[in-house]
């Protein structure tokens, strides 16, 4: 298997993630500039968070026109697996691979601390390490994770089990004081219908070393590791 960590101008969680790889799951990676458009090597794909060209207007809303990402859509299409961390969740939702989009946080402040969120699902190649209803403690970084979507989106999310990761508090419940930047439905990462996408607003990356204070995010990217060593 063989992983690539896609970069753009501004990322600064690239490195963060390609060690992850390298070192805690031990697989290939490359990193991927954001003009080069061949994906045919890759298994899996991680586009990190830190910022992209254009962030400045909105959030991902440049970011999505950049060569790579036709390349990426299709190779979601095709049913390859991508991960997108913070600002890649809002690329990911500014291209259309997943419903909805991230606006400022309710109370318009950067917000960088450690969170809980309650796991929703094991049901994805990217939390079937995990045990469902175990809350993690991963840190968060951002300006506009405040994830919205509309009475439709938010119903067939839920039905089809696509909410991944919500916000909570120690004890695994989803409050309004756990919710960091007023997402909605304390929505902290989704899925797309095919299981293949997965747009999450904490790092995981960022927590994957007890000296950092948490490894509960490690299991994320084994998970999707175990998910492509089932398929070889």
């Amino acid at each position: 298997m063989k992983f690539g960590v896609i970069v753009f101008p501004g990322s600064n969680c690239d490195h963060d993630a390609y060690h992850v790889i390298s070192k805690h799951v031990g697989q290939p990676v490359d990193f991927i500039w954001h003009r080069d458009t061949d994906l045919n090597a890759y298994d899996a794909l991680i586009i990190p968070g830190g910022f992209s060209y254009g962030d400045y207007l909105r959030a991902g809303a440049l970011a999505r026109f950049s060569p790579v990402m036709n390349s990426v859509r299709d190779f979601a299409a095709r049913g390859g697996f991508v991960l997108g961390i913070c600002n890649g969740f809002q690329i990911l939702c500014e291209a259309g691979l997943l419903p909805g989009a991230l606006m400022r946080n309710r109370d318009l402040h950067f917000i960088c601390d450690h969170v809980n969120v309650h796991v929703e699902t094991t049901e994805t190649p990217f939390t079937n390490q995990l045990k469902g209803g175990t809350v993690l403690r991963i840190p968060i970084a951002h300006a506009e994770g405040n994830y919205v979507c509309d009475d439709a989106t938010l119903e067939e999310l839920r039905r089809e089990d696509r909410i991944v990761l919500r916000y909570c508090d120690e004890r695994g419940e989803a409050t309004e004081a756990a919710n960091p930047n007023g997402s909605r439905d304390n929505i902290a990462g989704i899925c797309n219908r095919e299981r293949n996408v997965l747009g999450l607003m904490p790092h995981p990356e960022r927590a994957c070393e007890d000296l950092l204070g948490s490894s509960d995010g490690r299991d994320i990217f084994r998970s999707l590791a175990a998910t492509l060593a089932a398929m070889e």
